[in-house]
């Protein structure tokens, strides 16, 4: 099956990337996988306090998958795969993609203007030729009316 992976965060680009991928997998009979990925911590704090940190990250970021499936299952009747990773971002998409043969496309949006993320300063940048798939951008000052009409 055309599986369209999209990483999910706090951001609005993330819901358009994650529009678009649903609704793309929705009317090509495809499918989405939701990542939610638990950056590593800046600092070590002592046993106890990391613990809590780390739980309360890994709890954000199921909570955001949760969301987005639940979004997607409403709107476009797909249900998700829901994927939680820890890791560096970047290389947690790179082993994503790797270790599931399905994936379709790597979707992602970029911010309305500035800047872009990360991610996608990293997959359309030097390692942009290094991916097994396609990374679809999704302009994120897109009109919500425009955006459905081409997914």
């Amino acid at each position: 099956m055309r599986t369209y992976l999209v990483v999910i965060d706090d951001s609005p680009e993330a819901s358009l990337a994650l529009r678009f991928a649903a609704r793309r997998a929705a009317r090509t009979g495809g499918g989405v996988a939701v990542l939610a990925i638990i950056p590593p911590q800046d600092f070590v704090a002592f046993g106890g306090v990391q613990a809590t940190i780390e739980a309360e990250a890994r709890e954000h970021a199921e909570m955001l998958a949760a969301a987005a499936a639940d979004t997607i299952a409403q709107e476009c009747s797909v249900t998700p795969q829901i994927l939680v990773k820890s890791g560096k971002p970047a290389e947690v998409v790179c082993d994503v993609i790797r270790d599931n043969d399905e994936i379709a496309a790597l979707v992602l949006a970029t911010a309305a203007s500035g800047a872009p993320g990360p991610l996608v300063a990293h997959f359309t940048g030097q390692d942009a030729g290094t991916l097994p798939c396609p990374v679809m951008l999704v302009p994120g000052g897109i009109d919500i009316a425009r955006l459905d009409a081409l997914s």
